[in-house]
């Protein structure tokens, strides 16, 4: 079992920086990959990044590529999501997951995690 608290949320004006924090408790994090996706209501939960389990490898979102950047802290059992260059199409409740996974390999489909945080809104104003 993996249990995970996502924190860092808020409101934030277009242009700005967030930071997402998840904190992750039960099975070793450092067995688990980990990723971020995001929902805005009606729609779909979409995929934001991952970090593998080693923290070797990363994968974004075209729509967050250059602007988001996922790392992974091993000895505070904790994933962050750095996000710069905020637009008010990046706001959505963001949901933190973590699945057991191969060292190098990314998961960016929902099916592939086992474990989803409660989420944290993130509102970015024009």
């Amino acid at each position: 079992q993996v249990q995970l608290v996502e924190s860092g949320g808020g409101l934030v004006q277009a242009g700005g920086s967030l930071r997402l924090s998840c904190a992750a408790s039960g099975q070793t994090f450092s067995s688990t990959a980990m990723g971020w996706f995001r929902q805005v209501p009606g729609k779909e939960r979409e995929f934001v990044a991952a970090i593998s389990r080693s923290g070797s490898r990363t994968s974004y979102a075209d729509s967050v590529k250059g602007r988001f950047t996922i790392s992974k802290d091993t000895a505070k059992n904790t994933v962050y999501l750095e996000m710069n260059s905020l637009r008010p199409e990046d706001t959505a409740v963001y949901y933190c997951a973590a699945t057991l996974g191969a060292s190098r390999t990314v998961f960016e489909y929902e099916w592939q995690y086992n474990y989803w945080g409660q989420g944290t809104q993130v509102t970015v104003s024009s």
